[in-house]
């Protein structure tokens, strides 16, 4: 796409975002709906767009929209051929809002893996690890160590430029597009085939059907989440996958459970500010506020405390938030652990040879993943 139409287009999409609409959902919107665009240049124009807000506190607010846009690609141009230009000072006066720095640890390496493009991972299906990279190409294991070896090929990084989501492999339910942190969540967990699981925000399923895989489709699942319209999505998911030991139900979160079933394992993976995924979604960062941060960690604390009576003595309870805020992470998973001690903080990765007996809270970090930054920690019952 030539310079000017891209600017054009991008200018156009930029124009319609706001808080109430946010960069990726116009995105959606608009190029869903453009039906004679490339996918390459659908593909470029939302990349101008996230590139506009990862460098949005660099711009000159008086110039026009297209003019800022084209600055940005400029800055972006700059920092991929050398990121160590921009001094870490001003990134983390620019790259992120004000009120982030009593938050998080603002280090120079995760400033810099904010200003760049995020990576795109797959899940696929174990009977199908040795075939997805010979036909679909450009695909590259995970070398993290938290993967338990057997799974080593089942987590790939994807490096092509074709659009996943028209592949036969991914219509046959070959695999799923489910970001590296995500799928260190299911390995947390670590379900065991024949046991019964609770993912309590379920959402459109992708941690649930990792969830399955691990538990070879037996045993059962219940899958809740308050919005019936993202477990429909769920349904659509698991018949692609060919996912059948779940149950979807509806739980708004209170202290009335969907069912009286006892758990082996409960999931929380808890609504959250999403400031882990600042690298994907750079708009976020000029809309999340530290008010919708205290909130949120209001409503985690409720959802552990709500739904910790139904795990059996022995069982696991593990909780993640795709946020690195400390009221969001340390601060919930302490509150938490001071009113249960009935509750014993059991490793994060307690399959993982290289920390046998490891932490129970972990940050999982976007620079030394290369994925989302991710928090999760873990209890056992007496």
């Amino acid at each position: 796409m030539p310079d000017s139409a891209l600017l054009s287009r991008a200018t156009l999409i930029i124009d319609q975002v706001s808080a109430e609409n946010p960069a990726d959902y116009v995105l959606r919107g608009v190029l869903g709906a453009d039906k004679d665009l490339h996918p390459s240049e659908k593909r470029d124009i939302s990349r101008a767009v996230f590139i506009y807000y990862r460098w949005f506190n660099w711009l000159d607010k008086a110039a026009s929209t297209q003019s800022r846009v084209a600055s940005a690609l400029d800055l972006q141009r700059k920092f991929d051929a050398d990121p160590s230009w921009f001094k870490p000072e001003t990134l983390a006066a620019r790259a992120v809002p004000e009120w982030v720095h009593s938050e998080i640890e603002l280090t120079p390496d995760y400033l810099r893996h904010l200003q760049s493009d995020a990576a795109l991972w797959v899940r696929v299906q174990k009977e199908f690890a040795a075939a997805l990279p010979r036909s679909l190409g450009n695909l590259a294991p995970s070398p993290s160590p938290l993967i338990p070896e057997s799974r080593r090929d089942t987590t790939l990084r994807y490096s092509g430029q074709t659009d996943l989501f028209r592949t036969p492999e991914f219509q046959q339910g070959v695999f799923e597009i489910q970001d590296l942190a995500s799928q260190l969540v299911g390995y947390a967990a670590a379900p065991k085939p024949g046991e019964t699981w609770w993912d309590t925000c379920a959402g459109e399923g992708g941690k649930t059907l990792h969830l399955s895989e691990l538990m070879e489709n037996k045993g059962l699942i219940w899958a809740s989440d308050r919005n019936n319209g993202r477990l429909a999505t769920l349904r659509k998911r698991a018949a692609r996958a060919q996912v059948f030991n779940y149950r979807a139900v509806t739980w708004n979160g209170g202290p009335f459970l969907p069912t009286k079933t006892k758990f082996d394992g409960i999931l929380i993976d808890a609504p959250c500010s999403g400031v882990g995924t600042w690298q994907r979604n750079p708009h976020a960062r000029w809309t999340t506020t530290p008010n919708d941060v205290k909130e949120l960690a209001e409503i985690q604390l409720q959802l552990l405390n709500h739904a910790a009576p139904a795990l059996k003595p022995g069982g696991r309870l593990v909780y993640a938030v795709c946020t690195l805020t400390k009221s969001e992470t340390t601060k919930v998973a302490n509150a938490f652990s001071t009113a249960h001690p009935d509750l014993i903080p059991d490793p994060v990765f307690n399959g993982d040879p290289t920390t046998p007996s490891g932490p129970s809270q972990l940050h999982l970090w976007p620079h030394e993943l290369n994925a989302n930054g991710m928090f999760i920690a873990a209890w056992k019952r007496k």
